[in-house]
């Protein structure tokens, strides 16, 4: 291959990651959009926070696979991410899982009453 036809092949390929940048950078500005518009509708809160998860979920995607080039890394690397997106899921299932006094937490009995402490002034 001559220094022309590489320097050539080299500037193509400039060119195409610049197109997928550019293509990523409007994709993340029309989200953002996308997420200001839907503000407005003034929806309820339990389909407004779904929206905008899968909104934050999407752009987060578009950033760690392009700017942060996890899309062209090995295996190894998206083993680490996969650990470390299954601890998160279980940090957050964990209030879940506990709420409503939990299944590992006993219930005080009802028909135990407990008096108040003594004032030390008394």
């Amino acid at each position: 291959m001559t220094d022309h036809a590489a320097a050539s092949h080299h500037a193509a390929d400039i060119d195409k990651h610049v197109r997928i940048y550019i293509t990523v950078f409007v994709a993340l500005m029309v989200l953002t959009f996308v997420t200001v518009a839907i503000s407005r509708f003034h929806l309820p809160v339990p389909i407004a926070v779904t929206v905008a998860l899968v909104v934050a979920v999407v752009k987060g995607s578009l950033v760690a696979c392009y700017f942060m080039h996890l899309i062209s890394e090995k295996k190894l690397i998206y083993a680490v991410l996969l650990v470390t997106v299954a601890f998160f899921v279980a940090l957050l299932a964990l209030p879940v899982i506990t709420h409503e006094n939990g299944f590992w937490i006993p219930e005080a009995p009802s028909d135990v009453h407990i008096a108040p402490a003594a004032s030390p002034h008394q």
